[in-house]
C-alpha cells in the first residue's frame, strides 16, 4: 500500500515545528515516505501556498496524502478540512490553500473536529498531522469528519474578458527569481502584455531578449509571467502582487 505524504508549511526549519509533525507522521505510519515540498512559504502567505500546491498535487500518484499547513487563522472559527479529489487526499485549513483540489468536479470535503486538548496555536501537529496519518494508512475520509455543510473558501482569481477582446488579470505572486506570475493563460498567438505602463511582447523564452531587458512569457505552469532577463522583474519594474495586467492579442 502506498504510504506517501507530502508536507508544505510556512514554518521554516529553524524551530523544529516541521520536525514535530514529521515525527508524529513516522510514528503513526510505519514505512511512510514523507516528501518535504517546502517549509519556506512566506509566513502566513496562503496565496503563495495555494499556487505552489497547484503546481504539484496532481503530479504525485493516486492515494498520495498532501498535508498543507499555512494557517494564519489557527485557533479561530475557520474550519479544518480533508479533501478527496482526483484520487488524492488533502488536509489543511479552510482558508483557500486547498483550492486547486476543490475546483475539481466531484471533490469530496469533510470538516474535521478539533481533538480534545489540541493546542490553539499548532493545529498542524495536533489536528492536521494525525488526520493525514490516518488517511495514509487507509482510513476512509468519511470517518475523519462530517460532510462540509457551509460555504467553502476558494482562492482562484479569474481573468475577465473585455468587449475589445483584451483579457484583464492581475499579478498573483512573485517567485524567488523576481518573476511576476499572473493569472492570465498563455495566448494562442502573438500578444502584448500591459503592466505598470509598459507594453511587453510575449516571447517564448528568456533568451529571446537581451540581458536586463523586460519581457513576458508563458511559464511552466501555463500562465503568463513578467520577467527581466538575468535579473528580478519585481525589483527592476516595481511590481507587486495585485497589480493589474492586460493581455492584448
Amino acid at each position: 500500500m502506498l504510504r506517501l505524504i507530502t508536507l508544505m508549511t510556512d514554518f521554516g526549519t529553524a524551530d523544529g515545528y516541521a520536525a514535530e509533525m514529521k515525527g508524529l507522521l513516522y510514528a503513526r505510519v510505519p514505512g511512510a515516505t514523507i516528501v518535504d515540498v517546502s517549509h519556506d512559504i512566506p509566513a502566513h502567505d496562503v496565496e503563495a501556498a495555494r499556487l505552489a500546491l497547484e503546481r504539484y498535487w496532481r503530479d504525485f500518484p493516486p492515494s498520495t496524502v498532501h498535508l498543507v499547513v499555512v494557517d494564519p487563522g489557527v485557533g479561530s472559527s475557520r474550519a479544518a478540512i480533508a479533501v478527496e479529489s482526483d484520487h488524492r487526499l488533502l488536509v489543511g485549513p479552510d482558508n483557500g490553500v486547498l483550492s486547486p483540489a476543490l475546483v475539481v468536479p466531484d471533490a469530496r470535503v469533510v470538516e474535521l473536529p478539533e481533538p480534545p486538548g489540541a493546542s490553539a496555536t499548532f493545529h498542524g501537529l495536533d489536528l492536521f498531522a494525525p488526520v493525514a496519518a490516518a488517511l495514509a494508512i487507509g482510513t476512509p475520509i468519511e470517518q475523519m469528519g462530517t460532510p462540509f455543510g457551509r460555504a467553502i473558501v476558494r482562492r482562484s482569481p479569474e481573468p475577465q474578458r473585455r468587449t475589445d477582446g483584451a483579457l484583464v488579470g492581475e499579478i498573483v505572486t512573485i517567485d524567488r527569481f523576481g518573476n511576476a506570475i499572473t493569472n492570465l493563460p498563455g495566448p494562442k498567438g502573438p500578444a502584448t502584455l500591459e503592466c505598470a505602463g509598459r507594453h511587453l511582447a510575449v516571447v517564448r523564452t528568456y533568451a529571446d531578449v537581451a540581458p536586463g531587458e523586460a519581457t513576458a512569457l508563458v511559464g511552466s505552469g501555463g500562465s503568463i509571467e513578467i520577467a527581466v532577463r538575468d535579473a528580478s522583474a519585481a525589483d527592476h519594474l516595481g511590481l507587486s502582487r495585485g497589480l493589474t495586467v492586460v493581455l492584448r492579442p
